[in-house]
């Protein structure tokens, strides 16, 4: 049976080359759904920790937390000052100027589907973040535990909730553009760092439970993951993201 001649000049591929290329393949697709299997198991935890808050099932944990930090605060006031600026990294203002240079640099340079869904991703996860406050209702832990007042609801925390999407979003954007894993490690683990502290820091200064911040680093890195999915299926698709 006679093969169709390869283009002049194109050397055929060598079996180990062959083998190189599936197994590239099979490893794009095994991390993808590895990351789709994790972000499920985020959302799950989110839903039964949810539930167990609604049941007034963490109370005694939540309570000896704040209690905890609040003995931290009071044995160590420098802490206060450090916690707020953590804390100030995960808010509107913050979190807004990240998400706007981000999108404007995507744009700058031809990249609008992905500069569409960083905006979208973060735009939605907001809006569903509140949708979830007024759906639980939980109150934020009494005045007397908190270094300084804080308004609204309580579960799961905006701040945390919002940085986890903002943070995990922006550092896998900039690790995809390096070919090493060192780099790319880094870049995930300081994402990832930030997003730790901006959730720490509201526990600290007692304007949330412990549980809201759970819940809101499960939320923000569930949804940060699914749009992340969904950038690496669209960026498979050249016409699209040649629009």
């Amino acid at each position: 049976m006679s093969q169709t001649p390869l283009p002049c000049g194109t050397q055929p591929m060598t079996p180990l080359q062959r083998l190189r290329a599936r197994l590239d393949g099979d490893a794009s697709l095994v991390n993808a759904l590895l990351v789709g299997l994790v972000a499920v198991l985020l959302l799950l935890a989110f839903v039964v920790g949810g539930a167990e808050v609604m049941e007034g099932d963490t109370r005694s944990f939540d309570q000896y937390l704040l209690q905890g930090a609040q003995s931290v605060r009071a044995g160590h006031p420098w802490l206060a000052s450090i916690m707020r600026d953590f804390s100030g990294l995960g808010s509107t203002a913050t979190l807004t100027l990240f998400t706007v240079v981000t999108v404007g640099y995507l744009a700058l340079v031809s990249a609008r589907v992905t500069a569409l869904l960083v905006a979208t991703s973060v735009i939605t996860g907001a809006f569903f973040v509140q949708f979830l406050k007024a759906g639980f209702g939980r109150l934020r832990p009494d005045a007397s535990f908190a270094e300084m007042v804080a308004t609204g609801l309580s579960f799961p925390s905006g701040h945390t909730s919002m940085s986890a999407i903002v943070f995990l979003t922006l550092g896998a954007l900039i690790a995809r553009t390096r070919s090493r894993a060192p780099e790319r490690l880094y870049i995930l683990a300081a994402a990832a760092l930030m997003a730790l502290l901006v959730g720490i820091s509201r526990v600290l200064l007692g304007v949330h439970w412990a549980t809201d911040v759970l819940g809101g680093w499960a939320f923000g890195a569930a949804w940060a993951m699914a749009w992340l999915l969904l950038a690496r299926y669209l960026a498979q698709r050249p016409a699209d993201m040649s629009a």
